[in-house]
């Protein structure tokens, strides 16, 4: 940990203790290096902005229509890019931080909260800007030169408001799932992680099985159908909150190495 680190939480040990104090305490902990959630986050969507921009230019030039590139660019999954770094993101909130603040005399739960309310800090943050985007995109028709990314997937079909909740319910859930399967690791190693892995497969595949012999796929895709967009993204909202529950649970136990 940096120096840097090391007297962002000296400062905050030396504050006066109260419940929000300490939990604030984390969140100060975690955005000593800011670029870790505010930054590389908005590198890896501009890398892919230009990318699609970039194609869209390409197509164009070979001679297909403006109105066909942005049609196409509705099934790009470049809005999603960063996602995948997220997942990281909640790997190394808990990995690299959890023993430091635990020196400093953060208690477990003031530490999970702290991550916790960052996690919601920076999924607002990038839900916001991205259906904010979403309706820039749409209002110059594919920044002025017929191209698309953010208008894709589910995005710009039910305004502003789903385009945020949408983003903020996925973000949550990634970042919860790489801190919820760290805290495994810490608290039972890597034969927690394979028991973890080997359970996950047969749930998956047990699951897959038990709707494919029991005819149950139609069932499901209507009971999806009838929930909407709205519900699917609020039951993955709901998992995130599970997810989170789970780990905290779990790292309660944990012995920090």
């Amino acid at each position: 940990m940096t120096a840097l680190a090391a007297s962002a939480a000296a400062d905050s040990v030396s504050a006066p203790r109260s419940r929000f104090g300490g939990v604030w305490r984390i969140v100060r902990l975690l955005a000593v290096k800011p670029s870790v959630f505010f930054g590389v986050p908005w590198l890896i969507l501009a890398g892919a902005l230009v990318v699609s921009l970039a194609i869209a230019l390409i197509i164009q030039g070979a001679g297909a229509p403006a109105a066909e590139t942005i049609k196409g660019a509705r099934y790009s999954w470049a809005v999603l890019s960063p996602q995948w770094y997220l997942v990281a993101v909640g790997v190394q909130a808990v990995g690299l931080t959890f023993s430091f603040a635990l020196g400093f005399s953060s208690t477990r739960r003031d530490f999970w909260l702290g991550m916790s309310l960052m996690f919601v800090l920076v999924a607002a943050e990038m839900a916001a800007a991205i259906a904010t985007l979403v309706q820039i995109e749409k209002a110059t028709n594919g920044w002025f030169i017929g191209a698309g990314m953010f208008n894709a997937l589910w995005y710009g079909q039910n305004g502003w408001l789903f385009d945020f909740f949408s983003s903020f319910a996925l973000q949550l859930f990634v970042l919860f799932v790489g801190a919820a399967a760290t805290t495994i690791f810490m608290r039972w190693r890597m034969k927690g992680m394979l028991t973890l892995t080997a359970v996950a497969i047969v749930g998956v595949l047990g699951t897959v099985a038990a709707l494919t012999f029991s005819g149950s796929w139609p069932a499901v895709f209507s009971w999806f159908a009838t929930i909407g967009l709205w519900g699917v993204f609020t039951l993955l909202l709901g998992l995130a909150v599970v997810f989170a529950v789970l780990g905290y649970i779990v790292i309660r136990r944990a012995t920090p190495r």
